[in-house]
């Protein structure tokens, strides 16, 4: 089966093509066994979880993306630990790094909360879904820092920057997923990466409804079931069998988020 390692389900953009259950329903559709909700601030990693009650397929991580942390209030730690307890919660995610706007949160207001998730994941025996973005050395010099606090893991999710930086970060014991920017033609930073990353640490993700993949680049929104043209594109870049690495994929995804082990297929 596929595995759509990354994706954002918690919003309204699926309203207009049938909703969230229909989207979800084209995904098993077109092969794609698990889908991994990723919360972005406290609602909607609750609907994530929601989500994950509701149908067997999806799991989900709950965390504070950077950029939204300007809604982050006292005792929503407490909250998110919470529902990371949850046991179809594989990560907490997606935390990290974002330099991309000026409108973002302090640099400093990012640092204190990517740590104090970090924290929370190390207390619970969590791995991390990590995004970072236009802060690639800030983020491995963070990561190497507090190094004690992945003992589970993580995820680079839409990892994009060079080749030599990803293997500083699998250093560190890092996982790396790929969507549909790797499609794109002119990516070849990206494509480097898929052809050169080690096989166990290969995944697979859609970050719908976004960066929808070739050959429905534009089209809007993405959705999980578009995640088998990524892995397509993959067995072609790294010059492999599909079927095989699609079984690696899979493998990979439930070696880092373990309670996939523990809960999927479970009647």
């Amino acid at each position: 089966m596929y595995i759509d390692v990354h994706c954002h389900l918690t919003g309204g953009e699926f309203d207009e093509i049938g909703g969230v259950d229909e989207v979800l329903r084209r995904a098993e559709e077109n092969g794609v066994g698990i889908v991994i909700c990723s919360g972005f601030d406290l609602a909607s990693s609750y609907i994530a979880k929601d989500l994950s009650e509701k149908h067997e397929n999806v799991y989900f991580c709950a965390g504070f993306h950077p950029s939204e942390l300007a809604k982050y209030k006292e005792g929503d730690l407490e909250s998110l630990e919470t529902l990371c307890g949850h046991e179809k919660c594989v990560a907490v995610g997606e935390i990290g790094l974002d330099y991309h706007f000026d409108d973002n949160p302090p640099k400093e207001t990012q640092r204190e909360l990517f740590i104090k998730q970090l924290e929370l994941a190390d207390r619970l025996g969590l791995p991390v879904v990590l995004h970072s973005r236009d802060a690639a050395q800030e983020t491995l010099l963070l990561l190497q820092e507090n190094a004690a606090l992945l003992k589970k893991g993580g995820l680079m999710h839409c990892y994009s920057y060079s080749a030599e930086m990803m293997e500083e970060f699998a250093k560190l014991g890092l996982h790396f997923s790929f969507g549909g920017p790797s499609t794109f033609k002119n990516a070849k930073k990206v494509q480097e990466c898929v052809q050169r990353i080690p096989a166990p640490l290969l995944l697979s993700e859609t970050d719908c409804p976004y960066l929808t993949p070739v050959p429905f680049r534009g089209v809007f929104p993405n959705e999980p079931k578009n995640v088998k043209h990524v892995v397509e594109n993959m067995a072609v870049l790294r010059n492999e069998n599909e079927e095989a690495l699609k079984k690696q994929i899979l493998d990979n995804a439930k070696e880092l988020f373990f309670k996939l082990n523990e809960t999927h297929g479970r009647k």
